[in-house]
């Protein structure tokens, strides 16, 4: 137990996340939040700036004042309605709201693993481990089918499956994906020309795949593929300080989906559930 402990409180994403909670319990304890019973409203002269703001941001002119006022009036009817709605206690229960709060913690947790800092040598590590791909002039020779443009990348099952298939496929791999304007094999391509054929990023993950073996889903402008990796070369290679932004995007990733697992285990094991069946 001490353990588990010793690691959630070292956790950068958790720290995060604490932080949080302690701002939310903050300012309920000053009284911030909205008081559902209150029956007075102010709109502050920041607040009625920030309107301003975002007009002159969409529009390129600033807002004339029937157009102020007439923001203004809907920003004190969307109060009243909130706090109408939290009198009535809209909020308690409503799979929508719980929803919408569990992605906006959700796009938060994740915002704020990418503004972490990576650890100390992991940078380092990963670009020694990778050497290959960060190549000038790198060529990649492959093989790719169009699996769909559905998310299919967090369907474990469903992609190892595809994977499976390719893999006893023979020569017979070309139909098994769908149809699509780009080529199923290319020979000696270039890292630039990839990224500008398929999207940005296609050459960097396509580089990371294991050779002589179907992998995948990487994703490209298009939607998802599964890669076969034939060859990879290339110039020579460029001192991490030249590329180092280039490798930490690649290590994040990589590694993102495992740093928010580690995270979310770290946080759950924080709370005891009980199941009644």
């Amino acid at each position: 137990m001490r353990g588990i402990l010793t690691r959630w409180l070292r956790e950068p994403l958790v720290h995060f996340l604490l932080g949080g909670m302690l701002v939310f319990v903050w300012f309920a304890w000053r009284g911030t939040p909205v008081d559902a019973e209150s029956r007075t409203i102010t709109i502050t002269r920041a607040e009625v700036a920030a309107l301003a703001s975002g007009f002159a941001a969409q529009a390129a002119r600033a807002p004339t004042s029937a157009e102020l006022d007439q923001m203004v009036d809907d920003r004190v009817r969307e109060e009243i309605y909130y706090r109408e709605a939290l009198r009535l206690g809209l909020d308690v229960d409503d799979p929508v709201i719980r929803r919408r709060l569990r992605s906006k913690m959700e796009f938060l947790a994740a915002s704020a693993d990418e503004g972490m800092p990576p650890p100390a040598g992991a940078i380092e590590a990963y670009f020694n481990a990778h050497r290959a791909q960060y190549a000038r002039d790198a060529r990649l020779s492959f093989d790719q089918i169009f699996v769909s443009s559905a998310a299919i990348a967090p369907d474990t099952a469903r992609s190892t499956a595809i994977v499976e298939r390719l893999n006893q496929m023979g020569d017979n791999w070309a139909a098994l994906g769908e149809p699509i304007s780009l080529p199923a094999h290319m020979d000696g391509a270039m890292a630039g020309d990839l990224d500008a054929r398929f999207g940005p990023g296609f050459a960097s993950a396509l580089a990371r795949a294991p050779p002589h073996q179907w992998s995948g889903p990487v994703r490209s402008g298009y939607g998802w593929h599964m890669v076969r990796l034939i060859a990879r070369g290339g110039g020579d290679i460029p001192p991490l300080a030249e590329v180092r932004q280039r490798v930490e995007n690649d290590w994040r990733a990589e590694t993102g989906d495992a740093r928010q697992r580690a995270a979310w285990r770290l946080l759950r094991n924080a709370y005891r559930v009980t199941v009644e069946r």
